[in-house]
């Protein structure tokens, strides 16, 4: 299991947890600050998925008039995890 941390950018939460299993599954995840309720509905309906398959569903996701959204920076952050894999 490895654990991972994100600071986030022009979103309301400030940070994201993410941790991973040996398989590339999503064990846990959750966000520090932002909307309680979207924040921990997008952490239950990712635990357990694969990064690969979290990417393309939340990646692009804007919230309100902003260019990116709490989905979208833990899709990026995703993103960053696979890179440096």
């Amino acid at each position: 299991m490895k654990a991972y941390e994100y600071i986030t950018q022009g979103v309301c939460s400030r940070q994201i947890h993410v941790e991973v299993d040996d398989e590339g599954r999503i064990a846990e995840a959750y966000f520090i600050s932002g909307c309680p309720g979207n924040t921990l509905g997008v952490c239950s309906l990712v635990k357990g998925m694969k990064i690969e398959d979290v990417i393309p569903r939340l990646k692009g996701i804007t919230c309100g008039n902003k260019t990116t959204s709490c989905p979208d920076q833990l899709a990026i952050m995703l993103e960053k995890i696979l890179e440096n894999a």
